[in-house]
């Protein structure tokens, strides 16, 4: 039985067909695989038995990044994927914190750790003479046998709601995942995937490259680019893509073309695409996609199925329900009114959880305080807030962050969210709290507007006032409109950077709404 990825991966020693494309040249898995081995036997010749057998990535997707993943599967040693766009303290913590005892970067990210206090961490430049005379001399490969539940990777949360942190992703994991996902999908060796999101993340690793090697599949990693996308799909051929966060909404924020539709990609697969956006995006470049909802600690899982209702995210998997954290019992089911408005916040929002444990999530390595939030009573809490209809269907209310009191009531982000995305000039909306002038919170809304559109006041007001699952409290009290927002490096708006800015536009318009008024005024 093949439960690791280093069992899989010998299994294609000698494929010939191509395992890796760039805009360079292109890899068999014969080639791809020999790189790989000899990459691990230099490692592992560097690192020190006595310690963790770790070894950080500070790199853009890329040829080398898989490499390297393909290299600590082969090799037996945990691959630490660094999250690329944390910066001084945070990012040394990050390399430090995970025990890395290489490190290894590229030319656009060792500038990153030029000053910062590595000591007993040894860097390799993957482009540099050390690390290429090393590989080319590196002796035939001794691997550490693994089994199923030792690591492969660690891979770091998003990082939305604070630093990110790393979690132990196992072999057996990441072999299950890609056939999970190769059969829903019909994956084949035949296909070309697009690796364009970030490797140091679950999307990245669960939904690109454990699909890929699972399948025999082409691999094409490259740094996802808006403007690129279009023209890397009709180049390399790509059949599938993976996707995390606001990428669709990124792409259909540009102009539509006549010939969009012409391009081989045949599927993606992803998480927290809207279902406007699922919908013009399929439209547009003829591609089937299938969202779902999985956290990186793969310890919660819902599934959009045939039949989910407009806003929800599916059904959950066994265990998956929705809780008070304060009386630690199952939220009351949603009832709505007939224009489809949420009528028992309080009673029925509550955090998303895992009943029966935390699955293969057994904690965020060096980590016990963030490990102890998340693992609380006997359950997983995600952190996540979410409701639940009488057929049981989920939708999402935003973080447990995202909860907002408003004249008196407690309201959620995320159903304010969904409605605004109803414009369809929008492109990107964040809805998140700020200070009240008297006492609890003010709803504010940051919005980006798609490519070569624009909004009025008058117009905005038209919009709200003709959504009748809109309570009044719940139209935003300010509103700013710039061309981007704060991210983490998969695609989703830091919130907590827009509501630590306050009442501001940044580089934007700001608007404002008097109190128990229904028009905007522009502030600046």
């Amino acid at each position: 039985m093949i439960d690791t990825v280093q069992k899989l991966l010998r299994t294609r020693m000698d494929d010939d067909s191509v395992a890796v494309i760039s805009p360079e040249r292109t890899w068999t898995w014969r080639e791809y695989l020999a790189g790989a081995a000899a990459e691990a036997s230099a490692l592992l010749a560097l690192l020190d038995p006595a310690r963790p057998r770790h070894v950080g990535a500070l790199m853009t997707n890329s040829p080398a990044y898989v490499r390297s993943m393909a290299a600590a599967a082969l090799g037996g040693y945990v691959l630490c994927g660094i999250n690329t766009t944390r910066r001084g303290e945070g990012l040394r913590s990050d390399i430090t914190r995970s025990d890395c005892q290489l490190l290894l970067v590229d030319d656009d990210h060792a500038p990153l750790i030029e000053g910062l206090d590595l000591s007993g961490v040894t860097v390799l430049n993957v482009a540099g003479p050390r690390y290429t005379e090393a590989v080319a001399t590196a002796k035939t490969l001794v691997p550490h046998e693994v089994t199923g539940t030792d690591p492969f990777m660690m891979i770091f949360t998003s990082g939305t709601s604070g630093n990110p942190k790393a979690v132990p992703f196992v072999h057996t994991m990441s072999v299950m995942c890609g056939l999970s996902l190769v059969a829903q999908m019909d994956i084949t060796a035949e296909d070309v995937c697009y690796l364009a999101m970030p490797l140091f993340h679950s999307n990245g690793v669960a939904v690109g490259f454990s699909v890929a090697v699972t399948a025999g599949a082409a691999m094409v990693p490259v740094k996802f680019s808006v403007s690129r996308l279009l023209p890397d799909l009709r180049r390399y051929g790509v059949t599938f893509m993976n996707y995390v966060g606001k990428p669709l909404a990124l792409v259909l924020a540009t102009p539509e073309q006549p010939d969009d539709a012409d391009n081989p990609l045949r599927i993606m697969y992803g998480n927290e695409a809207t279902e406007r956006d699922i919908a013009d995006f399929s439209r547009r470049f003829g591609c089937r996609i299938i969202d779902g909802f999985g956290s990186s600690e793969f310890a919660v899982v819902v599934v959009r199925e045939d039949g989910t209702p407009p806003g929800s995210i599916g059904k959950g998997w066994g265990g998956v329900s929705i809780y008070d954290p304060d009386t630690l019992t199952e939220c009351a089911t949603a009832v709505f009114d007939d224009n489809g408005a949420l009528l028992n916040a309080d009673d029925a929002v509550g955090e998303l959880v895992n009943t029966t444990g935390s699955g293969p999530f057994t904690g965020y390595y060096n980590d016990p305080a963030a490990t102890s939030e998340r693992l609380r009573h006997g359950m997983y809490w995600t952190g996540d807030l979410a409701y639940r209809d009488a057929d049981g269907w989920i939708y999402l209310a935003g973080r447990t962050s995202d909860w907002m009191r408003v004249d008196g009531e407690n309201m959620a982000a995320a159903p304010i969210e969904r409605i605004l995305l109803r414009l369809p000039r929008l492109s990107q909306v964040a809805v998140y709290a700020v200070p009240d002038e008297r006492v609890g919170d003010q709803v504010m809304a940051a919005l980006v507007l798609r490519q070569g559109e624009s909004l009025t006041t008058a117009e905005f007001e038209e919009f709200l006032s003709g959504q009748p699952d809109l309570s009044p409290k719940a139209w935003p009290r300010f509103v700013r409109i710039n061309d981007d927002l704060p991210q983490t490096a998969t695609n989703k708006i830091l919130k907590r950077e827009l509501s630590a800015e306050g009442v501001t536009a940044g580089d934007g318009v700001l608007w404002e709404r008097g109190p128990r008024e229904t028009s905007y005024r522009v502030l600046g």
